[in-house]
């Protein structure tokens, strides 16, 4: 039996659905609610933008607590709760250097939009009808005038074979994290998942053990380390599995939704 919890988090890309799709199965939406009527709070977090995840959890957008772009951004029912922004000069030198990298599509994600200066039209399908997001086209995205929140780079064929290269280059000066099969994410150094949980456990007044975290990838293990319930989904990486105290079922079977049921089902006893 589960029991204590007043906080669940879970990842949506590999944890909750299969990367770059946009479709839950809707019993989530109402065990979310029926966990909300026994006080337990529920946030959705993700490397993706604020509007690509509100897509996903339309029907319950103003029931939970939303932490995009890899834990820079935290929002509930449209209000701040969290915004890191990068520094300006170390977003130039990033762009800069990772420009080298031909077959790897540059973004830039603010508050409002992801911004790109590729023509790639199978990439903005990808990114427009897969994940739901705002992308806009711009001639440099060295030009976007808004506080930059996140980095990331898009490799159509996979980003682990640069990983080792780009991550430890730059991981002194930002956050750097695995995020997906096809995405390297930088961030502030002060933000992740990790800490946008712990601040939230702190605006809410709830601790780490009534908290239950999910994932499967790299930028989830601070998350799973602030969560006395810690999950990897069985379709995780193996570094995730090794941090997790228990295993889910994969997110193509529901894992996490069969968890959270438990959970509700222990509350209503």
């Amino acid at each position: 039996m589960v029991t204590g919890i007043k906080f669940i988090v879970s990842d949506i890309d590999g944890t909750l659905l299969e990367e770059g799709k946009s479709s839950i199965n809707p019993e989530m939406y109402d065990v979310i609610r029926k966990l909300k009527d026994q006080g337990v709070i529920f946030a959705a977090a993700s490397g993706r933008q604020y509007q690509s995840i509100m897509s996903v959890f339309e029907p319950i957008k103003d029931d939970i607590i939303f932490i995009a772009e890899n834990g820079s951004y935290v929002v509930c029912r449209g209000i701040d709760m969290l915004q890191v922004a990068m520094d300006p000069a170390i977003v130039r030198q990033m762009v800069t250097d990772l420009r080298r990298f031909e077959d790897c599509i540059i973004t830039l994600s603010t508050k409002g939009a992801m911004y790109v200066d590729t023509t790639d039209k199978e990439f903005m399908d990808t990114v427009r009808n897969g994940y739901k997001a705002d992308v806009r086209w711009i001639e440099d995205i060295l030009q976007v005038n808004a506080d930059v929140l996140k980095i990331s780079i898009f490799r159509k064929d996979g980003v682990a074979s640069y990983a080792d290269e780009i991550i430890p280059k730059w991981k002194d000066r930002v956050h750097a994290a695995v995020s997906g099969h096809f995405w390297i994410d930088f961030m502030d150094s002060n933000a992740d998942k990790g800490h946008a949980i712990s601040s939230i456990q702190k605006i809410l007044n709830i601790s780490r053990e009534e908290t239950m975290a999910f994932g499967d990838n790299l930028n989830d293990l601070g998350m799973l380390r602030n969560a006395g319930y810690s999950y990897a989904v069985a379709n995780a990486r193996e570094e995730v599995k090794n941090v997790a105290k228990y295993i889910a079922e994969r997110n193509v079977d529901d894992g996490v939704l069969k968890v959270m049921k438990t959970v509700l089902s222990d509350l209503q006893r």
